[in-house]
């Protein structure tokens, strides 16, 4: 059976994992902060924090900015979970919008749905390609915009408008004219869940990039407090002689990422550019080489060739044209039955039950059922051989024409 997505877990993951375990140092400690060094200097972010999972670091990044119940955050309908839940976490209202045909929001949709009420956009880099950030940037710095945001907290007051929070889960290493996610907006949160490009088997990380008067570095310092208990001391400054007593200085979170994680993102680091992506790209190619041919498949290929943007190769969503969302499940389990594992990305939240209770209703969103009821993700992993992807490509094919013949 081929796989969806399994990790890359070869030697070296193991003796850095092993080198970790001997140190006798396994929680937030020297490799975490090393690896929040290197992933700013790769992203070109001003800072970054490791978490524990890209959720809770859009989680603190709301709460850092003072949503709250009665507040507003703009989401596109097409997403996972996770960026809809953490707003409903802090009580506030997520407001869905529709998608383009790339599958990332709606620029013109974003501009309808804010409101007075609208405290945060949160642009969805979906399988790894970049939304335009030069456009909603701009959308927010306009004097309109600007007029409509009401700032009640510190925070929001610094910045005079409404904060631009980039769900970057998918999209670590992929480019927007010129620069790599993580430097394209306010604040850009990355996930290394088991299943992402680079994965420290659970993790996140928040790229901080805001503007003066903020200091990135302060913020960093802050955020660090907020999620480790609100204690002002981690636990590594308080092995040091005679530095046991610390202080809580807010009810804070835990969310904090251990050494242990870490060690597995700094080799993955490591080597990302040169071995890993290189090797995502090449899927993606012979991918698209081998059903841009059937006029019924739609390929991510102009995406990929886009001049100002370059994915990072997260997902393949291949589309089928002409199906309806049945054919479309029909296929996929024809594709299973081959023993060849696919996936859909994503199930649109106004679908799940929990939203469909809040009054959402998918009808509101025509391109994102568009695009579900039509997509099927092909596995996408470093260790994916040529012969796989030849019989990923043949099961697709004989699966999708047995349905529409």
């Amino acid at each position: 059976m081929i796989p969806f997505s399994p990790p890359r877990i070869d030697q070296k993951i193991i003796d850095e994992v092993t080198a970790v375990l001997k140190s006798g140092w396994i929680t937030t400690g020297p490799r975490t902060k090393l690896f929040e060094k290197k992933l700013a200097e790769y992203c070109g972010c001003k800072s970054a924090l490791c978490l524990n999972s890209a959720t809770a670091g859009l989680e603190i990044m709301l709460r850092w900015f003072g949503v709250k119940a009665g507040d507003e955050v703009i989401v596109p309908a097409y997403t996972y979970s996770a960026t809809a839940n953490v707003v409903i976490h802090c009580g506030a209202k997520p407001v869905f919008v529709d998608v383009a045909d790339d599958f990332n929001i709606d620029l013109s949709a974003i501009e309808k749905a804010i409101t007075k009420n609208t405290k945060v956009i949160m642009p969805v880099d979906f399988g790894g390609f970049p939304c335009d950030y030069d456009s909603i940037n701009e959308l927010v710095q306009r004097d309109d915009i600007r007029k409509i945001f009401k700032a009640e907290t510190e925070e929001q007051k610094r910045l005079s408008r409404i904060l631009v929070l980039s769900d970057a889960a998918h999209s670590l290493g992929a480019w927007y004219k010129g620069k790599r996610t993580g430097s394209l907006t306010d604040v850009s949160v990355f996930s290394f869940h088991a299943v992402k490009n680079l994965t420290t088997a659970e993790g996140g990380a928040v790229g901080l990039n805001l503007p003066a008067p903020f200091s990135n570095e302060e913020e960093y310092k802050r955020l660090c407090v907020t999620t480790l208990h609100g204690q002002n001391k981690d636990a590594l400054a308080k092995m040091q002689k005679g530095n046991w007593r610390y202080d809580i200085v807010e009810p804070g979170y835990k969310c904090n990422m251990a050494d242990i994680l870490a060690a597995i993102g700094l080799v993955e680091l490591e080597r990302y550019d040169n071995d890993t992506l290189i090797r995502r790209k090449w899927i993606f190619n012979k991918y698209s080489e081998g059903l841009e041919k059937y006029s019924w498949a739609i390929v991510p290929k102009a995406a990929v060739q886009n001049p100002r943007t370059e994915t990072s190769f997260h997902l393949f969503p291949l589309r089928i044209k002409g199906v309806n969302e049945a054919q479309r499940d029909e296929i996929i389990q024809k594709i299973f039955g081959k023993d060849v594992s696919v996936n859909v990305h994503f199930i649109p939240v106004p679908m799940m039950s929990f939203y469909k209770s809040l009054g959402y209703d998918i009808k509101n969103y025509p391109n994102t059922y568009r695009l579900y009821s039509s997509e099927i993700s092909l596995p996408v992993f470093y260790d994916l051989t040529d012969a796989d992807v030849e019989r990923v490509i043949n099961a697709v094919v004989d699966s999708v024409q047995s349905v529409l013949k």
